[in-house]
């Protein structure tokens, strides 16, 4: 098997951090600013006392397949009951006392679990607070937790009369915290974790900001009004709907006053409302007061699922004009989006702009971080009218991998890219890093609780059974698009400035090097420069560098009939489908690399193509062509000077209409991930037994708290029998449950070829009975030439239970369009996996790729 590594704790960030010296603004560990007061009600209990059952540092479990065996077993029913000296997997529980700060502190919190309990008296709703744990156990009801110990964790819980039980996972650090709050009000505001824009004193249009709203109440809170008041302007935002016992972060809006001053703090007052008009909260928030054209935080509604996200602005110098350059500034992991703008002087001939990858550590710009660049970069082109010709992408450290990585995804968007102190691919770094620990002297394993030979022996790769690794592989397959490596000759599109330190041992300079030689085998345009006696971060100039920007300066995108070769490689249309005016929209093989190679000669137009089902080509914007083009040897004759369409039927092109738009395309191509997008809102069921409602509600809470907290998201929670599709048009929708308790199932699969009720799941001929079985799935939705049915699946109590890991919400991590397993993968890894794979380009199971166990 392979190895899921906590090397994020031992080297990735850690070291990251505080490795080397820093100099500058930029490289500020996010962890300082935790909070530790409390503004929300008062302490009940804090928990001094607890068990720590150790864990393997270097888990052997399969990564494709997140496991927590420990987790497993208690949600399965057949663990001991837990007590200090009882055996539980390959340790035993062990009592561990807080010490200071009410901090639980061993280096084995980072691998292992902390069990708590708390009598109550009475049955009562609380608020549990906990910190530097990845999940939490509530009562056997799995929750979010806090592992970058950001101090922002609040859930509210109803607390059973008697004893109540919570099992923590291991986080990032080597400490925990964990309390009861009871709650000074049944619905309230918390001020941890807010979006704010800064206010420009010389622009006075409304802008958004975000809140948290706590609702400790067993019933819904509807019909809320968020009233803002700053100096002599007041605005009034609804509150969207928040499910019972939620804490869900709101969108209001801002209207500045008249009297603003730039570089003063202006203060608001917050209203909290009830439908009939009642006062329910009140708070003051502060804001910072900027010039347009000095460096400020702007907003911005998300598309992803209507959550504020924010963007920092390093505006041109030159003002108030419109076609100048855009650049664009991914930041490195722990940055703040702020300080990544701060580090740049203001140039004066374009705006950089820095999006915020969702969170300070947030996706490694992959996955929903990739959605923010994007959405980022189509907001600052629209409000500053930018050169589209002159756009360029560069960043630091996690920023370098983003340049790289999205760089190589949309290679005709920048005109240049600078990737400083990166790494190409996340995986390759992952196991660059386990590469380099296994050459260490075998003393430098003490500290890690293992010998270096165990640690070789944990970290070499191998499977069980043949299946096992054939069900790995589909599964992998569906992570192609993050393997940079793999679109490579990208790069052809643009000019190149590799900027590293010299001896940076955070993102080892080797890497840099070697990205250099693989760039001097093909590229012709590409400058390598290492800073005399570098380390990861040496100022500002790590990013901020002359000769970096007079590469940019020296670089603009041809116009696109002036192109005359282009090479283009994608492993999804659905993550980057094209470049210029030619578009893969569907593939041969899902999520394998596709490509095509065109040359334009004296108005011949000559295409190859490789895993390419179906193309479109904008003639009307390839400039002057001949009436024929050649497409893998194929002499073709277009209908029209405009938008043409060709199949690749059995190795023969054809002309043909435009595809289906029920069909995958562009817009909707799968991937189970890509269900949580499109203003995503979550259904869940309440139809089944009191058991199953109480478990689906709380798995779709479990995936809203991680939402928020990993991507800043605002997801709404719907129950089945409220839910009406024409109130969610065009929106992407998750689905918890199956159709036996779902009362949304047939509104939304009627007519798929999936069908999961209790003791049952069907796909297309095969059936799997029991009640063991579990599923994600996604589907398109009816009606809909774009949105997805995303389903969290299981045939009963045994199979919901062992699907209630939600690693998809995580970057890194790669979900076909089906996965299906029983109540051992979360202990076993891909040995339980019982099917995995892709629908076909129309969605059918019969056109699909499927790896069956069975």
């Amino acid at each position: 098997m392979k190895i899921r590594i906590l090397l994020s704790c031992i080297f990735l960030i850690t070291t990251f951090s505080f490795a080397q010296s820093k100099k500058g603004n930029i490289v500020q560990y996010f962890g300082k600013e935790k909070v530790e007061d409390i503004n929300e009600g008062s302490i009940l209990h804090l928990f001094k006392e607890g068990l720590l059952l150790k864990g393997k540092r270097f888990d052997k479990t399969h990564n494709t397949i997140e496991t927590d065996a420990v987790f497993a077993q208690i949600l399965s029913g057949d663990a001991p009951a837990i007590k200090e000296g009882a055996a539980m997997l390959d340790s035993k529980w062990e009592a561990i006392e807080a010490g200071e700060k009410n901090e639980f502190k061993n280096d084995n919190l980072r691998s292992g679990h902390l069990y708590l309990e708390y009598t109550s008296e009475t049955e009562q709703i609380v608020l549990f607070e906990a910190s530097g744990h990845t999940s939490v156990l509530i009562n056997g009801l799995p929750h979010e937790g806090d592992h970058y110990d950001f101090g922002w964790s609040l859930i509210p819980i109803k607390l059973k009369k008697g004893k109540n039980e919570f099992v923590l996972s291991g986080g990032r650090f080597n400490n925990m915290r964990a309390r009861l709050l009871k709650p000074d009000q049944a619905v309230q505001f918390t001020k941890r974790d807010l979006t704010l824009p800064d206010l420009l004193v010389d622009d006075a249009k409304p802008v958004y900001g975000a809140i948290r709203i706590m609702n400790t109440k067993e019933s819904w809170f509807k019909g809320g009004k968020i009233e803002v008041k700053i100096g002599d302007a007041t605005y009034t935002s609804a509150v969207p709907d928040i499910s019972p016992l939620l804490v869900r972060k709101v969108p209001f809006t801002i209207t500045p006053p008249s009297n603003l001053k730039a570089n003063e703090e202006a203060e608001a007052e917050l209203t909290l409302l009830s439908k009939s008009g009642k006062v329910l909260a009140k708070d003051t928030l502060t804001f910072g007061t900027k010039s347009k054209y000095k460096h400020h935080k702007k907003t911005f509604i998300s598309k992803v699922d209507g959550s504020v996200q924010y963007f920092s602005v390093a505006p041109s110098l030159t003002k108030d004009k419109d076609n100048q350059a855009l650049f664009l500034s991914v930041h490195g992991a722990s940055v703040e989006a702020v300080n990544q703008a701060n580090a740049y002087k203001q140039k004066d001939w374009g705006h950089l702009v820095a999006p915020t990858n969702r969170r300070p550590y947030g996706f490694a710009w992959e996955d929903w971080g990739r959605l923010d660049a994007l959405e980022v970069l189509e907001e600052a082109e629209r409000i500053y009218k930018t050169d589209s010709s002159h756009t360029y992408l560069t960043g630091h450290s996690m920023g370098g991998h983003g340049s790289w990585y999205l760089g190589a995804t949309y290679p005709d968007r920048f005109a240049a890219i600078a990737p400083c102190a990166g790494y190409p691919d996340l995986l390759r770094y992952r196991n660059f890093r386990v590469e380099q620990m296994a050459k260490l002297p075998e003393e430098d394993f003490k500290d890690l609780g293992i010998t270096k030979e165990e640690f070789i022996a944990q970290t070499t790769a191998s499977f069980n059974a043949e299946i096992d690794k054939e069900l790995d592989a589909i599964i992998m397959r569906a992570g192609n698009p993050s393997r940079t490596l793999k679109l490579l000759r990208n790069y052809l599109h643009y000019g190149v400035f590799v900027l590293h330190g010299e001896i940076d041992n955070v993102v080892p300079t080797a890497i840099a090097r070697d990205m250099r030689e693989r760039l001097g085998t093909y590229h012709n345009d590409f400058s390598y420069y290492e800073y005399p006696n570098g380390k990861h971060w040496y100022g500002d100039e790590s990013v901020d560098d002359p000769l970096l920007f007079n590469y940019f300066k020296a670089h603009s995108i041809k116009p696109t009939e002036a192109i005359e070769e282009i090479e283009f490689y994608t492993a999804s249309p659905g993550v980057s489908s094209g470049s210029h005016y030619v578009d893969i929209l569907q593939q041969n093989k899902p999520f394998e690399i596709s490509s095509f190679n065109l040359e334009k000669n004296e108005g011949n137009l000559i295409i190859t193509t490789e895993n390419a089902a179906v193309l479109q080509i904008d003639l009307a914007k390839a400039g002057t062509i001949n009436d024929t083009l050649t497409l893998d040897g194929q002499k073709l004759i277009p209908a029209s000077k405009d938008l043409v369409y060709y199949k690749n039927e059995q190795g023969t092109w054809k002309a043909v209409e435009a595809p289906s738009e029920m069909d995958k395309s562009p817009l909707r191509n799968g991937g189970f991930k890509d269900a949580f997008r499109n203003n995503v809102v979550f259904v869940y069921a309440s139809k089944g037994s009191k058991e199953e409602n109480t478990w689906w509600y709380n798995k779709a809470k479990f995936d809203a708290e991680k939402f928020w907290y990993r991507a800043n998201g605002a997801v709404e929670v719907v129950k089945d029998t409220q839910f009406k599709p024409e109130n969610y048009p065009d929106q992407n929708i998750v689905l918890y449950g199956n159709k036996s308790n779902n009362a949304a199932w047939n509104k939304l699969l009627k007519d798929a070829p999936i069908l999961v009720t209790n003791n049952s799941l069907k796909l297309g001929d095969k059936t799997l009975k029991g009640d063991q079985w579990g599923g994600l799935f996604i589907y398109p939705r009816s009606g809909s030439a774009s949105a997805s049915v995303g389903i969290v699946t299981a045939t009963g109590t045994k199979g919901m239970k062992g699907a209630y890991a939600n690693d998809y919400l995580v970057n890194a991590t790669t979900y076909p369009d089906v996965l299906i397993f029983d109540n051992t993968a979360m202990q076993e890894g891909v040995e339980g996996v019982e099917c995995s794979g892709f629908f076909g380009n129309d969605w059918s199971v019969e056109q699909g790729d499927f790896v069956w166990r069975n």
